[in-house]
């Protein structure tokens, strides 16, 4: 049994985790998946979720928001983590995969008790993301994983999103996908008003009824009502106004990210891992923070990706974007799911 663990508070981090226990299961592996917030009060869920309204309505707050954010597992109840550590042990946990820091101090727990059990580190992003700096020093033995690594310039090994081949560059629809990952952050909303004077259809995912504004694009929504915590499925993903769809075996918007001529984003780890698997080309925004950056610089060095500046400056030519995407077919990467097994 490998236990996955991730964090609700960013989809980047859960999803991937979500993905990883698919794959497995796909191949006859077991796993199950854990997130953190199951472990809180519902008053810290309420505080949670309005955090996120409040970063999705102005990136500055958002990025201040980042900088004192605390060590999440602080926040964890004592009965609900012992119910948690004594499921690991009736059910022989083989072996742990860490996305979120906040977990570390935990398995610590879990390790003292009932004895060593290997731990993977997985980074989604490709240096160390913020939940690890603002978790304490682990004690534990773990072994890191990366999905993206920007100090070796390489990808080691990913997640399949899915096994299906990319769509060829000639189906492709002449659409651009928009989107500020899943707290819909960041300058996705300008770059979008300024992309439909270029001729190209959008695709926006919106976060709430308030973002379905500029006529001529077509609107996604994850449900509102939603929550990582609530349950092990995908978000439930739709166009707007048409009823919610829990996609099985990948999320819902990576099948507009599959038909689309490029993903418009931040450069968040989750962004990364549906580009490589889709081969669209990245046209990166602003990021979240120093860790985003370096995912952005990355992609750019791969060939994988673009700049929405530079993008600009070559008058959002297509010729740019296939040549993006004929570079991402390229891509040979291993499969940690297959790893793992």
């Amino acid at each position: 049994m490998i236990e996955i663990l991730t964090s609700g508070v960013a989809l980047g981090v859960h999803v991937p985790g979500l993905l990883l226990a698919d794959r497995i299961r796909d191949q006859g592996g077991t796993a199950n998946v854990s997130v953190l917030e199951r472990l809180m009060a519902d008053e810290t869920l309420a505080t949670t979720a309005r955090s996120k309204q409040a970063f999705h309505r102005d990136f500055r707050v958002a990025l201040a928001g980042q900088k004192l954010a605390r060590n999440a597992s602080v926040a964890t109840d004592e009965a609900e983590v012992e119910e948690l550590l004594q499921s690991w042990h009736s059910r022989a946990v083989s072996r742990f995969v860490v996305f979120s820091g906040f977990w570390l101090g935990l398995v610590e727990q879990y390790v003292d008790r009932f004895g060593p059990v290997p731990v993977d580190v997985c980074h989604v992003d490709s240096v160390q993301s913020p939940s690890f700096d603002k978790a304490r020093p682990t004690s534990l033995e773990v072994r890191h994983v990366w999905l993206a690594d920007a100090d070796a310039g390489l990808i080691p090994c990913s997640i399949p999103v899915s096994r299906e081949l990319p769509v060829s560059w000639q189906e492709r629809d002449r659409r651009l996908l928009v989107h500020g990952g899943g707290w819909g952050m960041g300058t996705y909303r300008e770059r979008a008003r300024e992309l439909l004077t270029t001729g190209f259809d959008l695709d926006v995912v919106a976060y709430e009824d308030r973002d379905l504004s500029d006529a001529g694009v077509r609107y996604f929504m994850i449900d509102p009502s939603w929550h990582p915590w609530l349950d092990n499925g995908y978000p439930p993903f739709g166009e707007a106004g048409q009823p919610f769809e829990q996609r099985e075996g990948h999320h819902g918007s990576f099948d507009l990210c599959r038909q689309a001529l490029a993903t418009v984003s931040k450069p968040g780890g989750g962004t990364l891992l549906d580009s490589l698997w889709s081969a669209t080309p990245a046209v990166l925004l602003e990021p979240f923070g120093p860790h985003e950056q370096r995912n952005a610089d990355l992609w750019i060095q791969l060939g994988y990706g673009i700049s929405f500046e530079d993008w600009q400056r070559k008058d959002f030519a297509v010729e740019i974007l296939e040549e993006l995407h004929e570079a991402l077919l390229t891509a040979d990467v291993s499969d940690y799911s297959r790893e793992l097994l």
